[in-house]
Protein backbone atom coordinates (compact mmCIF):
# COMPACT_ATOMS: atom_id res chain seq x y z
CA UNK A 1 0.00 0.00 0.00
CA UNK A 2 1.23 3.49 -1.04
CA UNK A 3 2.59 5.58 2.18
CA UNK A 4 -0.22 8.27 3.51
CA UNK A 5 1.24 11.01 2.27
CA UNK A 6 -1.08 13.37 4.17
CA UNK A 7 -0.35 11.77 7.12
CA UNK A 8 2.10 14.45 8.85
CA UNK A 9 -0.66 16.77 8.05
CA UNK A 10 -3.31 15.13 9.92
CA UNK A 11 -1.02 14.97 12.95
CA UNK A 12 -0.82 18.34 12.94
CA UNK A 13 -4.19 19.07 12.97
CA UNK A 14 -5.19 16.49 15.44
CA UNK A 15 -8.37 17.38 17.12
CA UNK A 16 -9.78 19.59 14.53
CA UNK A 17 -12.02 18.81 12.24
CA UNK A 18 -10.48 16.26 8.75
CA UNK A 19 -8.62 18.19 6.34
CA UNK A 20 -8.06 15.41 4.36
CA UNK A 21 -9.64 16.98 0.85
CA UNK A 22 -7.58 20.03 1.45
CA UNK A 23 -4.01 18.23 0.81
CA UNK A 24 -4.84 16.78 -2.18
CA UNK A 25 -2.20 19.25 -3.79
CA UNK A 26 0.68 18.66 -1.65
CA UNK A 27 2.08 15.84 -3.87
CA UNK A 28 5.09 14.75 -2.16
CA UNK A 29 4.14 15.50 1.12
CA UNK A 30 6.12 18.86 1.25
CA UNK A 31 4.13 22.51 1.37
CA UNK A 32 2.39 23.41 -1.88
CA UNK A 33 3.79 26.54 -3.30
CA UNK A 34 0.97 29.02 -1.93
CA UNK A 35 1.64 27.73 1.34
CA UNK A 36 5.49 28.30 1.29
CA UNK A 37 4.34 31.86 0.08
CA UNK A 38 2.44 32.49 2.71
CA UNK A 39 5.03 31.40 5.20
CA UNK A 40 7.92 33.62 3.50
CA UNK A 41 5.63 36.77 3.64
CA UNK A 42 5.12 36.16 7.16
CA UNK A 43 8.96 35.60 7.82
CA UNK A 44 9.88 38.66 6.12
CA UNK A 45 6.96 40.87 7.66
CA UNK A 46 8.07 39.83 10.92
CA UNK A 47 11.80 40.87 10.02
CA UNK A 48 10.70 44.20 8.53
CA UNK A 49 8.93 44.68 11.90
CA UNK A 50 11.40 43.88 13.80
CA UNK A 51 14.22 46.29 12.13
CA UNK A 52 12.07 48.97 11.82
CA UNK A 53 10.77 48.85 15.49
CA UNK A 54 14.43 48.93 16.22
CA UNK A 55 15.20 51.84 14.56
CA UNK A 56 12.48 53.17 15.73
CA UNK A 57 13.58 52.21 19.39
CA UNK A 58 17.02 53.75 18.64
CA UNK A 59 15.96 56.87 17.60
CA UNK A 60 13.44 57.07 20.40
CA UNK A 61 15.89 55.92 23.29
CA UNK A 62 13.65 52.96 23.59
CA UNK A 63 14.79 50.40 26.45
CA UNK A 64 15.81 47.17 23.78
CA UNK A 65 13.69 45.06 26.22
CA UNK A 66 10.67 47.03 25.34
CA UNK A 67 11.18 47.05 21.24
CA UNK A 68 10.03 43.25 21.31
CA UNK A 69 7.49 43.89 23.53
CA UNK A 70 5.30 46.20 21.66
CA UNK A 71 6.63 45.98 17.83
CA UNK A 72 2.86 46.96 16.14
CA UNK A 73 2.52 50.08 18.55
CA UNK A 74 6.58 51.28 17.33
CA UNK A 75 5.66 50.43 14.04
CA UNK A 76 2.79 52.24 13.96
CA UNK A 77 4.37 55.19 15.90
CA UNK A 78 7.06 55.46 12.70
CA UNK A 79 4.13 55.46 10.42
CA UNK A 80 2.44 58.11 11.86
CA UNK A 81 5.52 60.15 11.86
CA UNK A 82 6.23 59.54 8.05
CA UNK A 83 2.79 60.74 7.35
CA UNK A 84 3.30 63.93 9.65
CA UNK A 85 6.47 64.80 8.64
CA UNK A 86 5.06 64.99 4.66
CA UNK A 87 2.13 66.52 5.89
CA UNK A 88 3.65 69.49 8.41
CA UNK A 89 2.66 72.57 7.92
CA UNK A 90 5.30 75.62 7.36
CA UNK A 91 5.93 77.62 10.75
CA UNK A 92 3.74 80.14 11.07
CA UNK A 93 4.83 83.66 10.00
CA UNK A 94 6.23 86.02 12.93
CA UNK A 95 4.56 88.94 11.40
CA UNK A 96 5.16 91.13 14.29
CA UNK A 97 8.77 90.55 13.48
CA UNK A 98 8.36 90.88 9.95
CA UNK A 99 6.61 94.48 10.18
CA UNK A 100 9.16 95.67 12.56
CA UNK A 101 12.37 94.80 10.28
CA UNK A 102 10.22 96.83 7.16
CA UNK A 103 9.51 100.18 9.82
CA UNK A 104 13.10 100.06 10.94
CA UNK A 105 13.98 102.53 8.66
CA UNK A 106 10.56 104.61 8.76
CA UNK A 107 11.37 107.76 10.76
CA UNK A 108 10.33 111.01 10.85
CA UNK A 109 12.06 113.76 12.40
CA UNK A 110 13.72 113.70 15.46
CA UNK A 111 11.14 114.61 17.54
CA UNK A 112 8.11 111.92 15.88
CA UNK A 113 7.39 108.53 17.07
CA UNK A 114 4.47 106.52 15.75
CA UNK A 115 2.63 103.14 16.37
CA UNK A 116 0.79 100.97 13.99
CA UNK A 117 -1.16 98.04 13.49
CA UNK A 118 -2.25 95.93 10.32
CA UNK A 119 -4.53 93.07 9.83
CA UNK A 120 -5.46 90.76 6.95
CA UNK A 121 -8.61 90.50 6.44
CA UNK A 122 -8.99 87.10 5.09
CA UNK A 123 -6.62 85.29 7.25
CA UNK A 124 -6.91 86.81 10.50
CA UNK A 125 -2.70 87.58 10.90
CA UNK A 126 -2.10 91.26 11.94
CA UNK A 127 0.48 92.68 13.99
CA UNK A 128 1.13 95.77 15.69
CA UNK A 129 4.64 98.44 16.00
CA UNK A 130 5.09 100.57 18.37
CA UNK A 131 3.77 100.93 22.17
CA UNK A 132 2.15 103.59 23.68
CA UNK A 133 -0.83 105.84 23.85
CA UNK A 134 -1.83 108.98 20.93
CA UNK A 135 -4.19 111.74 21.10
CA UNK A 136 -6.80 110.76 18.55
CA UNK A 137 -7.38 113.95 16.58
CA UNK A 138 -10.04 113.14 14.06
CA UNK A 139 -10.09 109.48 13.76
CA UNK A 140 -12.10 109.16 16.91
CA UNK A 141 -15.16 110.66 14.79
CA UNK A 142 -15.44 107.00 13.47
CA UNK A 143 -15.64 105.73 17.42
CA UNK A 144 -17.86 109.06 17.79
CA UNK A 145 -20.40 107.52 15.29
CA UNK A 146 -19.82 104.23 16.39
CA UNK A 147 -21.29 105.29 19.58
CA UNK A 148 -24.01 106.89 18.37
CA UNK A 149 -25.43 103.84 16.56
CA UNK A 150 -25.08 101.87 19.37
CA UNK A 151 -27.03 103.85 21.18
CA UNK A 152 -29.69 103.95 18.28
CA UNK A 153 -29.70 100.37 18.25
CA UNK A 154 -29.85 100.06 21.91
CA UNK A 155 -32.97 102.37 21.70
CA UNK A 156 -34.72 100.24 18.40
CA UNK A 157 -34.16 103.17 15.50
CA UNK A 158 -32.42 104.38 13.31
CA UNK A 159 -30.51 107.80 13.26
CA UNK A 160 -32.66 110.91 12.56
CA UNK A 161 -32.11 113.10 9.63
CA UNK A 162 -30.57 115.65 11.30
CA UNK A 163 -27.86 112.97 12.61
CA UNK A 164 -27.25 111.61 9.39
CA UNK A 165 -26.65 115.12 8.41
CA UNK A 166 -24.37 115.67 11.28
CA UNK A 167 -22.54 112.21 10.78
CA UNK A 168 -22.20 112.97 6.94
CA UNK A 169 -20.10 115.99 7.44
CA UNK A 170 -18.53 114.92 10.44
CA UNK A 171 -16.93 112.00 8.54
CA UNK A 172 -16.82 113.13 4.69
CA UNK A 173 -15.59 116.61 5.47
CA UNK A 174 -14.00 115.77 9.20
CA UNK A 175 -16.16 118.80 10.27
CA UNK A 176 -15.90 119.61 14.27
CA UNK A 177 -18.65 121.10 15.01
CA UNK A 178 -20.47 118.62 13.92
CA UNK A 179 -18.56 116.42 15.70
CA UNK A 180 -18.61 118.46 19.02
CA UNK A 181 -22.82 118.24 18.66
CA UNK A 182 -22.79 114.56 18.32
CA UNK A 183 -19.99 114.22 21.34
CA UNK A 184 -22.57 115.91 23.31
CA UNK A 185 -25.36 113.61 22.65
CA UNK A 186 -23.16 110.52 22.91
CA UNK A 187 -22.82 111.82 26.63
CA UNK A 188 -19.40 112.52 25.91
CA UNK A 189 -16.22 110.53 27.18
CA UNK A 190 -19.07 108.64 29.13
CA UNK A 191 -21.15 107.53 26.28
CA UNK A 192 -17.89 106.55 24.82
CA UNK A 193 -16.02 104.59 26.74
CA UNK A 194 -19.25 102.54 27.75
CA UNK A 195 -19.66 101.93 23.51
CA UNK A 196 -15.71 101.12 23.46
CA UNK A 197 -16.52 97.97 26.43
CA UNK A 198 -18.92 96.57 24.16
CA UNK A 199 -16.77 96.65 20.52
CA UNK A 200 -14.11 95.51 22.96
CA UNK A 201 -11.35 98.51 23.01
CA UNK A 202 -9.42 98.16 26.21
CA UNK A 203 -6.85 101.05 25.58
CA UNK A 204 -9.02 103.87 24.80
CA UNK A 205 -10.11 106.59 27.17
CA UNK A 206 -12.62 109.33 25.97
CA UNK A 207 -11.19 112.90 26.55
CA UNK A 208 -12.07 115.45 28.99
CA UNK A 209 -15.17 117.48 28.60
CA UNK A 210 -15.60 118.80 25.47
CA UNK A 211 -12.53 118.07 24.08
CA UNK A 212 -12.82 115.06 22.34
CA UNK A 213 -9.90 115.17 19.57
CA UNK A 214 -7.63 114.68 22.92
CA UNK A 215 -8.92 111.32 23.35
CA UNK A 216 -6.44 108.45 23.84
CA UNK A 217 -5.49 105.64 22.09
CA UNK A 218 -3.47 102.95 20.77
CA UNK A 219 -2.77 101.59 17.09
CA UNK A 220 -3.81 97.86 18.17
CA UNK A 221 -7.07 99.58 20.01
CA UNK A 222 -8.12 101.19 16.56
CA UNK A 223 -7.40 98.23 14.84
CA UNK A 224 -9.67 96.44 17.42
CA UNK A 225 -12.42 99.53 15.97
CA UNK A 226 -12.10 98.37 12.39
CA UNK A 227 -12.86 95.04 13.03
CA UNK A 228 -15.78 96.29 14.50
CA UNK A 229 -16.73 97.91 11.60
CA UNK A 230 -15.33 95.98 8.74
CA UNK A 231 -16.15 92.88 10.25
CA UNK A 232 -19.03 90.38 9.86
CA UNK A 233 -20.25 90.15 13.32
CA UNK A 234 -20.31 92.27 16.76
CA UNK A 235 -22.00 94.51 18.84
CA UNK A 236 -22.84 97.02 15.32
CA UNK A 237 -25.55 95.10 13.26
CA UNK A 238 -25.10 95.24 9.77
CA UNK A 239 -26.70 98.21 8.73
CA UNK A 240 -25.06 100.21 11.20
CA UNK A 241 -21.60 98.65 9.81
CA UNK A 242 -22.60 99.10 6.32
CA UNK A 243 -23.18 103.25 7.13
CA UNK A 244 -19.91 104.05 8.18
CA UNK A 245 -17.75 101.96 5.44
CA UNK A 246 -20.49 104.19 3.11
CA UNK A 247 -19.51 107.11 4.69
CA UNK A 248 -15.64 106.46 5.39
CA UNK A 249 -15.57 105.25 1.47
CA UNK A 250 -16.36 109.24 0.43
CA UNK A 251 -14.40 111.45 2.48
CA UNK A 252 -13.83 114.88 0.70
CA UNK A 253 -10.62 115.35 -1.79
CA UNK A 254 -7.64 116.10 -0.17
CA UNK A 255 -8.30 114.29 2.56
CA UNK A 256 -7.85 110.75 1.77
CA UNK A 257 -3.93 110.85 2.27
CA UNK A 258 -3.04 108.64 4.90
CA UNK A 259 -3.04 104.53 4.51
CA UNK A 260 -4.72 104.82 1.58
CA UNK A 261 -0.80 105.35 0.47
CA UNK A 262 -0.64 101.21 0.50
CA UNK A 263 -3.43 100.68 -1.84
CA UNK A 264 -3.44 99.98 -4.86
CA UNK A 265 -7.37 99.15 -5.27
CA UNK A 266 -10.62 100.14 -3.32
CA UNK A 267 -10.28 101.75 0.16
CA UNK A 268 -11.93 103.45 3.30
CA UNK A 269 -10.45 105.87 5.51
CA UNK A 270 -10.59 108.38 8.32
CA UNK A 271 -7.79 110.62 9.25
CA UNK A 272 -6.84 113.24 12.07
CA UNK A 273 -4.56 115.75 12.38
CA UNK A 274 -3.99 118.35 15.47
CA UNK A 275 -1.09 120.80 16.40
CA UNK A 276 -0.74 121.05 20.00
CA UNK A 277 -0.67 124.52 21.70
CA UNK A 278 1.55 123.35 23.92
CA UNK A 279 3.93 121.67 22.33
CA UNK A 280 3.28 123.14 18.21
CA UNK A 281 4.38 119.62 17.18
CA UNK A 282 1.52 117.96 14.71
CA UNK A 283 -0.67 114.27 15.67
CA UNK A 284 -1.18 112.56 12.39
CA UNK A 285 -3.26 109.76 12.86
CA UNK A 286 -4.63 107.46 9.57
CA UNK A 287 -7.42 104.40 9.49
CA UNK A 288 -8.60 102.69 7.66
CA UNK A 289 -9.40 99.37 5.06
CA UNK A 290 -7.51 99.25 1.64
CA UNK A 291 -6.83 96.57 -0.69
CA UNK A 292 -3.06 95.76 -2.22
CA UNK A 293 -1.05 93.51 -3.25
CA UNK A 294 -4.99 90.82 -3.78
CA UNK A 295 -5.29 91.26 -0.01
CA UNK A 296 -7.89 93.09 1.68
CA UNK A 297 -6.24 95.25 5.01
CA UNK A 298 -7.00 97.00 8.28
CA UNK A 299 -4.31 99.07 8.51
CA UNK A 300 -4.07 102.06 11.78
CA UNK A 301 -1.53 104.31 11.78
CA UNK A 302 -0.81 106.84 14.67
CA UNK A 303 1.94 109.56 15.40
CA UNK A 304 2.90 112.14 17.30
CA UNK A 305 5.65 115.28 17.72
CA UNK A 306 6.09 116.19 13.75
CA UNK A 307 7.28 119.59 13.56
CA UNK A 308 5.18 120.03 9.94
CA UNK A 309 2.07 118.31 9.01
CA UNK A 310 3.50 117.56 5.64
CA UNK A 311 6.58 115.43 7.50
CA UNK A 312 3.89 113.96 9.51
CA UNK A 313 1.76 112.56 6.83
CA UNK A 314 5.11 111.47 4.97
CA UNK A 315 5.89 109.85 8.34
CA UNK A 316 2.45 108.12 8.12
CA UNK A 317 2.69 107.06 4.62
CA UNK A 318 5.93 105.48 4.75
CA UNK A 319 5.06 103.68 7.44
CA UNK A 320 1.93 102.36 5.83
CA UNK A 321 3.65 101.51 2.69
CA UNK A 322 6.15 99.30 4.55
CA UNK A 323 4.09 97.63 6.72
CA UNK A 324 1.61 96.29 3.95
CA UNK A 325 4.31 96.17 1.63
CA UNK A 326 6.02 93.40 3.88
CA UNK A 327 3.18 91.79 5.12
CA UNK A 328 1.92 91.02 1.40
CA UNK A 329 5.27 89.75 0.79
CA UNK A 330 5.53 87.30 3.77
CA UNK A 331 2.02 86.15 3.27
CA UNK A 332 3.57 85.39 -0.58
CA UNK A 333 6.75 83.58 0.61
CA UNK A 334 5.24 81.09 2.83
CA UNK A 335 2.51 80.34 0.50
CA UNK A 336 5.13 79.23 -2.23
CA UNK A 337 7.42 77.96 0.55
Amino acid sequence: MAPDKCAPWRRLRAGRRDRTRTCSGLGDGRPHAAVRDVVAIAVLTAAALTTVTYMSARQRHVPAASVSELPEKATREVQADVVAGKLKKQPRVDFDQVVGAALAGVTGDNQAEYSIAVADTASGDSAVYGQGTYDTASIVKVDILATLLLQAQDDGRRLTAQERALTEVMIENSDNAAALELWRRIDLAAGLDAANKRLGLTGTTGGSGLLWGLTQTTAADQLILLRAVFGSDGALDATSRGYIRQLMGRVSAGQDWGVPSAADGAFEVKNGWLRRSTTSLWDINSIGRITSGGHTYLVAVVSRGSTTQAGGIALVEDAARAAVGAFTKAVGDSAAS
